[in-house]
């Protein structure tokens, strides 16, 4: 599909909430970005390589909420844990995640850690709503829904954040995605931005 789901409209909308967000946010962000600096004296924002509309991938920026050295300790406690392996494989995340710092946990939270993404949709790589941003390996989960997530671009917020994040199964946020993308409207997305708000102070099923 050339064109992402909602055309020119979605886009202007993009536009004009990602830079009104990003100007006041930009101040709250630069401390966020010293204070992660502060913590082990590594990169303030991660870049993770994420697919985005038709398939293309883009680097998604996020607050650094993990130790530099993850990848070892994951691995380690993955070998260790087989409950926790298990997690792992099912959702892709960690209820209690050996990796992440104590600032990290606030900042996952409250989502604070997504700020940066607000710099992705200015760039076009990224929507305010949307399937949240996956790698690779998640997107041949989606199986016959992938088509549909390909079809848009990822959001900074989506379905998924407003029914329960990570506390939902991983074949119903794809069945929401799907449902998101083959039924999209202007009002919809106005509605799940302000269901948004909420969800993330309730910081249900976020971790």
């Amino acid at each position: 599909m050339p064109t992402p789901v909602g055309g020119k409209q979605k886009r202007a909308f993009d536009i004009l909430v990602s830079a009104s967000a990003l100007a006041v946010a930009a101040p709250v962000l630069g401390v966020l970005c010293v204070a992660v600096r502060l913590g082990d004296r590594g990169p303030a924002v991660f870049g993770h390589e994420r697919i985005g509309h038709n398939g293309r991938t883009f680097r998604c920026l996020k607050l650094r909420t993990m130790r530099t050295n993850g990848d070892e300790i994951l691995a380690a406690h993955l070998a260790a844990d087989p409950a926790a392996a298990a997690e792992w494989r099912e959702t892709r995340k960690l209820k209690d995640d050996p990796r992440v710092t104590p600032l990290g946990r606030f900042l996952r939270k409250t989502s604070l850690d997504e700020l940066p993404q607000l710099i992705n949709i200015l760039r076009g790589e990224m929507s305010i709503v949307g399937p949240r941003p996956v790698v690779r390996a998640e997107l041949n989960r989606y199986k016959d829904g992938a088509a549909a997530y390909v079809a848009t671009r990822p959001g900074l917020t989506g379905p998924w954040q407003v029914s329960g994040r990570s506390d939902v199964g991983y074949d119903s946020r794809v069945a929401l995605d799907t449902a998101y993308v083959s039924s999209w409207s202007m009002l919809r997305d106005i509605l799940i931005v302000t269901k948004t708000v909420p969800a993330v102070l309730r910081a249900k099923g976020s971790y």
